[in-house]
Formats: structure tokens, C-alpha cells, sequence
């Protein structure tokens, strides 16, 4: 599943996220989501999270 619709994501949720110096290779960073910081329910790059380890990115799958 994607990570472009807010509803998708819960705190606890396992997703990849691309990181801002990552966005243009595309490595993807593994974690679990702390904080959902995308305020609107729809996002075309993916919802922004923050992970449990404290690294921010926007979601490109949920696990």
C-alpha cells in the first residue's frame, strides 16, 4: 500500500519512508511511525511522518 492517503498510517505502523537527502536516489529508510505530521488527508509524495528512531520522511509504503 501506498503512503498518499493519511488514513492508511497509525502511529505503530512499520512503512518506508524516503528522506529529504534521499529523495533523489530514492533509498528508502525502514522504521515505525511515532508522529503523522501531515496535516491534510491526501498528499501526492506521501504523507509525512516522524519514525521512533527521530528520522522524518515522507511515506512510500506501509508494510
Amino acid at each position: 500500500m501506498n503512503g498518499q492517503e493519511r488514513k492508511h498510517i497509525k502511529k505503530g505502523s512499520k512503512v518506508l519512508i524516503v528522506l529529504k537527502k534521499d529523495q533523489k536516489s530514492g533509498k528508502f529508510t525502514e522504521g515505525v511511525v511515532k508522529d503523522i505530521l501531515t496535516r491534510s488527508s491526501f498528499h501526492p509524495h506521501g504523507i509525512k511522518v516522524r519514525l521512533e528512531n527521530g528520522k522524518v520522511g515522507r511515506v512510500k509504503e506501509i508494510k
